[in-house]
């Protein structure tokens, strides 16, 4: 008899897809991609990061984001300076007409939260995204970690 009951990866899979989803439900009007609003929420916490840094963050690859960055460039919304030591390398910031639209999104990213915690109390909130922060630290170390050849979590044929 199978298993009905959903895993911990499938229903973590689903409430990110919904989360993206109910968002960008909300952010229609504002005229920009996910893949924009994306790259200008991580900039806003990492301004004057160069174009690899910032690409190895998204787990994206740098040309995808070169794409990204031309898009929000011509549209105001970001700027690339140059290194002022190493010429290759571009430095990434906000202009100032990114500022408004960075509110507009936390705006529409609290509401996206309170749609999905409603009905849990503060306390629970406060629970689990602790349970979730433990999960991604634990599972950044075991990333790091070789996989052992003969180990339980090895998959034999």
């Amino acid at each position: 008899m199978p298993n009905s009951q959903p895993t911990l990866g499938f229903v973590l899979n689903d409430v990110a897809r919904l989360l993206r989803k109910r968002f960008e439900q909300r952010a229609r009007g504002l005229g920009l991609t996910r893949a924009q609003w994306q790259v200008l929420a991580y900039l806003s916490t990492n301004e004057g990061i160069h174009q690899g840094g910032l690409a190895d963050l998204l787990d994206i690859e740098p040309i995808t984001l070169v794409r990204i960055l031309d898009k929000l460039e011509a549209n105001g919304f970001v700027e690339r300076r140059r290194h002022p030591t190493d010429r290759r390398i571009w430095l990434l910031h906000l202009t100032p007409k990114a500022h408004p639209m960075l509110g507009r999104m936390r705006v529409i990213g609290d509401a996206t939260r309170q749609d999905a915690l409603e009905g849990l109390a503060d306390a629970e909130r406060a629970q689990l995204l602790q349970m979730l922060t433990t999960m991604k630290q634990n599972l950044l170390g075991a990333c790091d970690r070789p996989i052992e050849e003969a180990g339980p979590d090895r998959v034999r044929a």
